[in-house]
C-alpha cells in the first residue's frame, strides 16, 4: 500500500507543532510561574502603594 507521507514529514510536522504550541503559550506559562513565586499578598501591597501615591 502506498503511504502518503514519509517518516520523516511527519515527524517534522509534529516538532513544529509542539514548537508552534510552546512558542504561543510561553507567555501564560511565565504568568504563572511568577504568580507562584510572588503571592497574591504581594499585588495587593503593590496597589496599595500605588493608590497612596495619588
Amino acid at each position: 500500500m502506498y503511504r502518503r507521507f514519509s517518516f520523516p514529514q511527519i515527524f517534522l510536522a509534529t516538532l513544529l507543532g509542539v514548537a508552534g504550541g510552546v512558542y504561543i503559550y510561553k507567555p501564560m506559562f511565565e504568568q504563572y510561574a511568577w504568580e507562584q513565586k510572588h503571592p497574591k499578598q504581594e499585588a495587593s501591597t503593590i496597589e496599595t502603594v500605588g493608590k497612596k501615591s495619588e
